[in-house]
């Protein structure tokens, strides 16, 4: 019995980078962006998978008026991608949605690593705004 490489593969094909108004994302992506000072102290950029990116937003993102959400294809950075269990002091257990992608290599995320960008409005809320980018936000 063989089969090909697609159907062996049971990942996701994208990763997400969520980032805040304060650090806004020019267009074009810069070489490298800025960033957060979670990811600075943790020496590894903060990734979630499409089925994350709702309990992400509920986490670090509730009071935020507009977010910018980075797709990341999976394949070109999956030797510097570990998937971790999430850390519950940074923002309490979130067991239930499984583990993690975070990127280890240099804190680097630019114009390179990211495929497209899309920005949400918080104005009718984080559902609302996740309704709207549903055939862009694909695992």
């Amino acid at each position: 019995m063989t089969s090909n490489a697609a159907e062996e593969k049971k990942g996701p094909n994208y990763v997400y980078k969520l980032v805040p108004p304060s650090m806004p994302v020019s267009d074009p992506l810069p070489e490298r962006l800025d960033v957060s000072g979670l990811d600075e102290s943790s020496g590894f950029i903060h990734l979630s998978a499409s089925i994350q990116v709702p309990g992400t937003l509920k986490h670090f993102f509730a009071d935020q008026s507009q977010v910018f959400i980075l797709r990341v294809p999976l394949v070109p950075m999956e030797k510097l991608i570990k998937w971790e269990d999430p850390k519950g002091e940074v923002c309490g257990q979130r067991g239930e949605e499984g583990f993690f992608p975070h990127l280890y290599n240099g804190l680097k995320l630019g114009k390179d690593e990211v495929e497209s960008v899309r920005v949400l409005e918080n104005s009718g809320g984080w559902d609302a705004a996740l309704k709207e980018v549903e055939d862009w936000l694909i695992y």
